[in-house]
Formats: C-alpha cells, sequence, structure tokens
C-alpha cells in the first residue's frame, strides 16, 4: 500500500485545513484514524471511499486497542499552510502526534486525515477522508509518535 489522496479530497485539502485554521465553520477540526492492520481494503477500494462511515463499513476496520482514541486537531491545533511561490507548491503541516498507554492489540496498518466540519454534532458520515498514509505499528504497550514529514502531512504542486 502506498500513501494517497481520497478521490473527493483531490484539490481540496489545502481549502479544508485552511477552513480549520479559520474555525469556518465553527468546530471543524481534522481527524487522525488509525486503521486495524488486519483487514484493510486495497489502495484502489479505498480512494473511493466519501466518507468515514463508508472507509470503516467494508473489511477495513478503525483500530480498537485499549487507550486509542482518534485525534482532532481544531484551529489552534497548529495547522500551517505554507504557499511556496518559489518551488510552486503548497505545504500543510501539523505538529507531530503522539498516543500514550495505548494497549497490545490489534496492530495499525495506516492513519488517515479528515476533514470534520461539525466535531460536536458530526457524525462519521460527516468526516471526509483527505489522505491516507502508511503506518505499520505492531502494538506492545509503548508510546506511538507519529512523526510528520517536515514538508507536512499534505503537498500540492
Amino acid at each position: 500500500m502506498a500513501d494517497f489522496v481520497f478521490n473527493i479530497a483531490k484539490g481540496r485539502v489545502t481549502e479544508l485545513a485552511n477552513r480549520v485554521n479559520n474555525n469556518d465553520p465553527t468546530n471543524a477540526v481534522l481527524v487522525i484514524a488509525a486503521l486495524d492492520a488486519s483487514g484493510v481494503e486495497s489502495d484502489a477500494t479505498l480512494k473511493d471511499k466519501d466518507d468515514f462511515s463508508a472507509l470503516v463499513s467494508g473489511a477495513t476496520n478503525e483500530a480498537t486497542n485499549t487507550g486509542y482514541a482518534r485525534k482532532s486537531i481544531d484551529q489552534s491545533g497548529g495547522i500551517t499552510v505554507t504557499t511556496d511561490d518559489t518551488n510552486d507548491r503548497v505545504d500543510v503541516d501539523i505538529p507531530d502526534q503522539t498516543w500514550t498507554a495505548v494497549s497490545a492489540g490489534s496492530n495499525w496498518s495506516d492513519l488517515v486525515f479528515g476533514y470534520d466540519s461539525d466535531s460536536t454534532g458530526g457524525t462519521d458520515s460527516g468526516i471526509v477522508p483527505l489522505t491516507q498514509h502508511d503506518f505499520s505499528v505492531t502494538r506492545d504497550g509503548s508510546v506511538i509518535t507519529v512523526q510528520i514529514a517536515t514538508s507536512g502531512f499534505f503537498r500540492a504542486s
């Protein structure tokens, strides 16, 4: 499997990251979810999923380890959107993310970044999947840190 942008989000990741930064709409967040490695569907199948509910409705499941929870990043969470006119691109970055006290159990295969326009009242069917990143972790009870690349989790060029 490889990192990819979901079809529904192509051309929109920068826009949606900016909306979170601007708190527009109120309570908009980026969501980070880990996928259970035991049955992830192919990239070709996953790319066509239009919301988080569809993402985990087939053979693909979200991690369920004790101590695991999705991460949410709001306008105060350190999202940076950098326009690089010299290299003709835009980079979207977030701080590294850490999960502590996550028990052994299911292993993780990927991280999915999504956009939720209403983190207080929304459901999985309202979260738009943006990008998927390979993230293979064998759970052993230790701290899990996602080190986001210096260029960010998304680059549009």
